[in-house]
């Protein structure tokens, strides 16, 4: 009698589920549906967008290149009439600092091993602005594995919003110049100097050549952090330099001691570190004075000449 009953009970628990299963599909087939539906609405709609994206920039590089037609048409008819162009003239130039890696490769026995070295240098940087076409160029002497474009397009960003000045009428020509091919140089760290120059030459300011900085520049004229910062305020303060700029952000400075140790043919570095002020430590070990900047107008403060 047990037996039956439980057999009874499996039977109708199995109709039973037999009965919501097949009562529960034609909905979950309908979810499914509509599930489709949307994501086919949605891929029409990522369509319909990105076709108009394309059009948006074909649109865009066709008033780009209009725009350089007549730009260059009515330079080309100004210079058959014989007529000065209207851009803004200057020039400016100071050095500014650089870190050079040096790779060397020694036989240590059987094993190979390279030695990573930085040391600083000092590169000449210039700008002149000429009448043209608003264009930014970069030329660098010898010529550099460093990219220096980006920056000196911010840097002209940001000089033209310091000093209230467009620079559609003129062109405008940084040049680098090292007295070795410096392959290792990080380009964007000299932004803030190249900052510096582009706005002394915009407001006809004479620069302390006493003066350098080092760090990056952003849209808004802020300085940021740079690396090898001892390394290029010795290069400063060999080539003559009493006052070295350097970023904020730049305050805590990573001081590490290696310490070599052979066993047989493998040689063993043990370094560690500590954390020391900047402004103090380059002070004190290289003897130079520091100061800290934070935006391109506390360089201005600084580097930047009164008249008497």
């Amino acid at each position: 009698m047990g037996n039956r009953v439980i057999v009874l009970l499996l039977i109708a628990s199995l109709a039973l589920n037999a009965y919501f299963w097949v009562s529960a599909q034609p909905l979950e087939d309908s979810e499914v549906r509509q599930i489709k539906q949307e994501l086919e609405s949605l891929q029409d709609t990522n369509d319909a967008l990105k076709e108009q994206i394309q059009l948006n920039n074909e649109s865009l590089q066709s008033c780009t290149a209009e725009l350089d037609f007549y730009r260059d048409r009515v330079f080309e008819l100004e210079s058959q009439a014989g007529v000065c162009p209207t851009g803004i003239t200057g020039s400016a130039t100071l050095q500014a600092p650089a870190v050079i890696q040096k790779i060397e490769v020694v036989d240590d026995g059987p094993f190979f091993r390279r030695i990573v070295t930085e040391e600083g240098t000092m590169i000449d940087v210039s700008v002149e602005l000429i009448p043209g076409k608003g264009r930014v160029l970069v030329q660098t002497e010898p010529l550099m594995g460093v990219v220096f474009q980006d920056a000196a397009n911010t840097a002209a960003l940001v000089a033209q919003d310091i000093t209230n000045t467009s620079l559609s009428e003129s062109d405008t020509i940084y040049s680098i110049r090292a007295e070795q091919e410096i392959p290792g140089v990080d380009g964007p760290s000299a932004g803030a100097l190249m900052t510096l120059i582009m706005i002394a030459a915009l407001d006809n300011e004479t620069l302390d050549p006493g003066v350098t900085v080092t760090g990056t520049i952003d849209e808004e004229g802020n300085i940021g952090p740079i690396g090898g910062v001892v390394e290029k305020a010795r290069a400063a303060k060999d080539n003559g330099k009493d006052l070295f700029l350097i970023p904020e952000e730049n305050e805590i400075l990573v001081i590490g001691n290696a310490n070599e140790q052979r066993i047989g043919d493998i040689v063993i570095i043990d370094e560690d570190s500590e954390t020391v002020d900047a402004e103090a430590y380059i002070e004190e070990e290289v003897g130079i004075d520091v100061e800290y900047v934070d935006t391109i107008e506390d360089v201005l403060d600084y580097a930047v000449l009164e008249d008497e």
